[in-house]
């Protein structure tokens, strides 16, 4: 399994503690340094079963230069949305752990996690 943290954010440090409290092996993948691009956040919104918007963090002062908050969210601007999070990747809500039965969460809470680590131990 995979997650994608930024250091600096609570909410990944408490999700890597409870990982490393269960003994989880996973990879850490520091996602502002190392950024997916368009094509890797399509598949890992595949992965969650969610559209871009769901996961952009729409308070950071790049949401608000570009105007987020006013951007539609349907079909069409999709790609707008996805390249947004590419070219801004900490837009990016976090943490996301990528599991190892392909499916992925947003892992804000330790039930969240918790998931993640039962869809892995499959």
């Amino acid at each position: 399994m995979e997650i994608w943290i930024n250091p600096a954010c609570s909410k990944c440090r408490s999700a890597i503690k409870l990982l490393d409290a269960e003994g989880a092996g996973y990879t850490v993948r520091r996602y502002l340094e190392d950024a997916p691009g368009q094509d890797e956040i399509r598949a890992v919104l595949g992965r969650l079963g969610l559209e871009p918007w769901d996961i952009t963090r729409t308070q950071e002062a790049a949401a608000k230069e570009l105007g987020l908050k006013d951007w539609p969210r349907e079909e069409g601007t999709r790609d707008r949305w996805i390249a947004a999070l590419a070219e801004h990747p900490k837009l990016i809500q976090r943490p996301i752990i990528t599991a190892d039965d392909g499916s992925a969460v947003v892992a804000r809470t330790d039930e969240a996690v918790r998931e993640a680590l039962s869809r892995s131990a499959r």
